[in-house]
C-alpha cells in the first residue's frame, strides 16, 4: 500500500479527502464526516458500455443485473438482503463511462459492506451460471419495454446517441445494448468480460462518512488487497472527435405519442473542461425552470410549447463532446413546425442578445443548490469523489467544480453558444403522434 495523501478540503468540498492505493492498484478515497454514524462504501469500475467491443453491446449493463446475482461467499440474492437486514441500502448503476455499486450503511456495519463488494469483485465468475446469465438477460429484455419501448419517447436517447455519434463510436451505442447481443453471447464470453474489467486496478473504492482514513484503508487491504490485478486491461475505442457536428442531422418518429415533440442536441465539449463548464451555466439559462429563456419565451410568452415538458441540459460525458439536449413538446394545435421555429429563435438569442446579470445569477444559483444538494448525503459524496478519481486521477478535483462554475462569464456563454449551437451541427429528433395506426 502506498503513503496515505495529506488530508485535503477544496473550496467546493469542505469534507478532508485522504486516498491511497493498494498494492493490486485498487484506488481507495475517504472522506470522514462524524456528522451522523452512517456511512457510503462506494465502488467505480471504469468500465460502461463505452467499452463494449463490437458484438458485446449490453454487456456492462448486464454484470450491473450479474453483481446482485451471488458470488463465491454469498448466495444468489443474499447481498441485498445483508445489506437491507443491516438497516443499510444500497443499488448500482450503469453508464457510457462507468459501472458504479454502493451501499449506505449504519457505520458499524462498514466491513459488512466492504466485504461484501470484495467478494463480488473477485468472486463472482466461479459461482455465474447458465441459469443466472439467462434470468437476467430476460430481465433486461423486460428492462429496456418497460423503460425504452413502451412509453412515449421513450427511446428518444438511443435513437439521439446514434444520430450524434457516428457508427463505430464508442458513445454510438446506448448502456441497455443490443438484445441480439445479449443473446448470441456465450456463459463463457460474459465470464471473460468481467475478469477483463472488474479488477482492483481498475476500480476506485470510496468510503464517505463515520469512518477514519487509518480505519478504511486496514480493511480495503484486509479484505481487497489479495484480489489480483488483471495485467493488461483491454482500452476503450478511441472517443477522439473534433468538436460539433458540421451538418444538420434529422429524424422524425411517428409513433403512440400524446403530442409532438422536438429533441434538438448538439455536440459540446467534454466534462470536466473550461468550455463544457460554460455550457453548463449555458444549459441552466437556456433551459432550467421556470425563470428560463424557453419556459418565458415559449411556455409563458407565445404559449406554444407545454409548461411541464420544456427544457435542456448536458449529458456529462468525459470522453468525448459531451451532448447538450434541448426539448419541448407542443401544446394542443401547434405545429411541429411552429415549435421548432420558436426554439430556434430562443437558441439564436444566446448569440444575438447577451446573457443579463439578473440570468447568469439566477443560473449560477440552480447550480450552486444543485451542487450542495449532491455533496450534502454522505452517498453523493462518495459517488462524486469515485467520479473524480476515476475520470480525472484526483478525488479533490472535486473541490474545483463548483468555483468554475461560478466563474463563467456572460460572455463565456455566448462564445459557448456561438461554438456549439450553430444549426448546422444539429441533430434533430421529431416525434408525431400516429394516425391511421401507422407508427415508423
Amino acid at each position: 500500500m502506498t503513503s496515505p495523501s495529506a488530508p485535503v478540503v477544496a473550496t467546493g468540498y469542505p469534507w478532508p479527502i485522504e486516498t491511497t492505493r493498494l498494492d493490486n492498484g485498487l484506488r481507495v478515497v475517504v472522506s470522514e464526516d462524524r456528522t451522523a454514524p452512517v456511512v457510503c462504501v462506494n465502488l467505480w469500475y471504469d468500465v460502461g458500455s463505452r467499452h463494449e467491443p463490437v458484438g458485446q453491446t449490453g454487456f456492462a449493463h448486464l454484470f450491473e443485473h450479474l453483481m446482485f446475482e451471488g458470488s463465491q461467499h454469498v448466495a444468489k440474492t443474499e447481498h441485498m438482503r445483508l445489506v437491507q437486514g443491516n438497516g443499510g441500502s444500497l443499488n448500482a448503476t450503469t453508464n457510457p463511462d462507468r459501472t458504479n455499486y454502493f451501499e449506505t450503511m449504519p457505520a458499524e456495519h462498514l466491513e459488512l459492506a466492504l466485504w461484501l463488494e470484495a467478494d463480488r469483485m473477485g468472486g463472482l465468475v466461479p459461482a455465474l451460471t447458465q441459469e443466472t446469465l439467462d434470468n437476467q438477460r430476460e430481465v433486461v429484455k423486460n428492462e429496456r419495454r418497460q423503460r425504452y419501448e413502451n412509453v412515449p419517447y421513450g427511446d428518444a436517447w438511443l435513437r439521439l446517441l446514434a444520430l450524434l455519434y457516428p457508427e463505430g463510436h464508442p458513445y454510438h451505442h446506448a448502456t441497455i445494448g443490443s438484445m441480439e447481443d445479449l443473446n448470441a453471447a456465450s456463459l463463457e464470453t460474459f465470464k471473460a468480460f468481467h475478469q477483463q474489467y472488474y479488477a482492483p486496478n481498475n476500480a476506485v473504492l470510496t468510503v464517505a462518512g463515520d469512518a477514519s482514513p487509518a480505519e478504511v484503508f486496514a480493511l480495503a487491504e484486509k479484505y481487497f488487497g489479495l484480489l489480483e490485478p488483471v495485467a493488461s486491461i483491454p482500452p476503450a475505442p478511441s472517443a477522439h472527435l473534433p468538436g460539433p457536428a458540421t451538418s444538420p442531422v434529422r429524424e422524425t418518429v411517428t409513433a403512440a405519442v400524446p403530442a409532438p415533440r422536438l429533441y434538438l442536441s448538439h455536440r459540446t465539449h467534454q466534462f470536466g473542461t473550461a468550455g463544457y463548464d460554460a455550457i453548463t451555466v449555458l444549459a441552466a439559462v437556456l433551459g432550467n425552470g421556470r425563470g428560463s429563456r424557453l419556459y418565458q419565451r415559449l411556455a409563458d410568452g407565445a404559449r406554444i410549447a407545454q409548461p411541464d415538458y420544456i427544457g435542456s441540459y448536458g449529458v456529462d460525458l468525459a470522453h468525448a463532446p459531451a451532448p447538450l439536449i434541448i426539448t419541448a413538446t407542443a401544446k394542443d394545435g401547434v405545429s411541429v413546425e411552429t415549435l421548432e421555429e420558436g426554439l430556434s429563435e430562443v437558441i439564436a438569442s444566446l448569440v444575438t442578445e447577451p446573457v443579463t446579470p439578473e440570468e447568469l445569477s439566477r443560473a449560477k444559483a440552480l447550480l450552486t443548490t444543485a451542487w450542495w444538494r449532491q455533496v450534502s448525503t454522505v452517498g453523493g459524496r462518495a459517488d462524486t469523489l469515485s467520479r473524480y478519481a476515476t475520470q480525472f486521477g484526483d478525488a479533490a478535483a472535486a473541490g474545483y467544480r463548483l468555483p468554475q462554475w461560478l466563474a463563467v462569464t456572460a460572455d463565456d456563454v455566448t462564445e459557448a453558444a456561438a461554438y456549439a449551437l450553430k444549426p448546422e451541427s444539429r441533430v434533430t429528433l421529431t416525434y408525431l403522434p400516429e394516425s391511421n395506426g401507422e407508427s415508423a
